[in-house]
């Protein structure tokens, strides 16, 4: 593999003053990764390449926000209806936060809905823990906005990562499967509660004041709507938003807090990525921020960061169909995992990825 440094980089003042040790690495594939941009505990590379052909969808967060997108309550905590009545596609991304209904909850699987879907079935995880009414005037039939995602690697991991389960716990017929994934889907539903409480916590530390809310205090959205937390966030979001918006290429990131690499988010083109990334910065802050109060320690090297995506993508494969034409692969490595979804080919695009989300162990 072969290593360049950046002699010179066409950036703002602003930009400059947050850039430390900048560097740009080519990997095998062909894609470039370069920074990292630093401000205070949090540091951002940037995941360079070609942008695959075709029409950039809408992201959840615009779907709601027209009405096109309706996601709705089904009185399952761990399962969802969303619908595109629209004319587009929607992205989904994992880890999106919807709010209202009777719980606010996270959404498990990354997808693009075609135009007109239908009703369809997503896999959810709650992350306001007691509440089943109506919150407020809002709607416990349906949600109403999705403007945040989960800003927690423990929580995704939750989520996520791979239940190791027993060579006597395999199930044998269908009603062994069935209990198995209820059991497991229970289990990870405690630890997404957990992970939302650590949240709260590690916050509320780190800005000397509680960030839950008066009005749900087990909300994780209401929390992340806190006006304390919010204007924490205004120094980081000025000194590193600008970098995301630089140029045509930038088709992910990778993000480390106090000199730990923690996750990346990788897109089919830059149009996608540009309209994800004031959501995915807020939220890698918001987790910075938690962590504030820990020893400071130098971002990781270009090199680290390029390698950090590598050992996720040689990791053992494992693959499962979902939702909507969705299949999901997960690769695991000794510290990392890559969670890679991709849709069915149809008459409107060829079979292709979605979205690629990384995540240190």
């Amino acid at each position: 593999m072969r290593w360049s440094l950046l002699a010179a980089v066409s950036i703002s003042p602003l930009m400059a003053l947050s850039l430390a040790g900048f560097g740009h690495a080519q990997t095998p594939e062909g894609r470039s990764i370069s920074g990292p941009i630093v401000h205070e505990n949090l540091a951002i590379y940037f995941i360079h390449g070609q942008s695959a052909p075709g029409r950039v969808p809408l992201t959840l967060e615009e779907g709601m926000a027209k009405g096109a997108v309706k996601v709705r309550e089904t009185s399952n905590v761990n399962q969802l209806e969303i619908e595109n009545l629209g004319d587009d596609e929607v992205f989904v991304q994992s880890g999106d936060i919807v709010k209202g209904g009777k719980q606010d909850r996270t959404l498990m699987v990354s997808l693009v809905l075609p135009p007109k879907s239908g009703a369809v079935p997503i896999a959810s995880f709650c992350v306001e823990e007691g509440r089943w009414t109506a919150r407020g005037r809002e709607d416990a039939k349906q949600f109403s906005t999705a403007s945040a995602a989960v800003p927690s690697r423990e929580l995704k991991l939750a989520m996520k990562a791979p239940m190791p389960a027993a060579a006597a716990d395999r199930p044998t017929n269908v009603d062994q499967t069935s209990a198995r994934i209820a059991n497991e889907t229970s289990a990870r539903q405690q630890q997404v509660w957990e992970s939302v409480r650590k949240t709260q916590a590690k916050l509320t530390g780190s800005l000397g004041a509680p960030v839950r809310s008066a009005q749900s205090a087990s909300s994780l959205q209401l929390a992340l709507e806190n006006e304390k937390l919010m204007d924490a966030q205004k120094l980081y979001v000025n000194a590193l938003k600008a970098a995301g918006e630089h140029g045509d290429d930038i088709v992910g990131f990778i993000f480390a807090v106090n000199g730990e690499l923690n996750s990346a988010d990788v897109y089919p083109s830059n149009g996608l990525f540009r309209k994800m990334w004031a959501k995915l910065l807020a939220a890698s802050v918001i987790e910075a921020i938690g962590h504030k109060d820990e020893p400071a320690v130098a971002p990781p090297a270009v090199e680290a960061a390029t390698a950090f995506l590598a050992a996720a993508e040689a990791g053992k494969t494992s693959e499962k169909p979902l939702n909507a034409g969705v299949r999901l692969e997960t690769r695991e490595a000794d510290k990392a995992y890559l969670f890679e979804t991709a849709r069915a080919a149809s008459a409107a695009a060829p079979a292709s990825w979605v979205h690629r989300n990384y995540l240190a162990k």
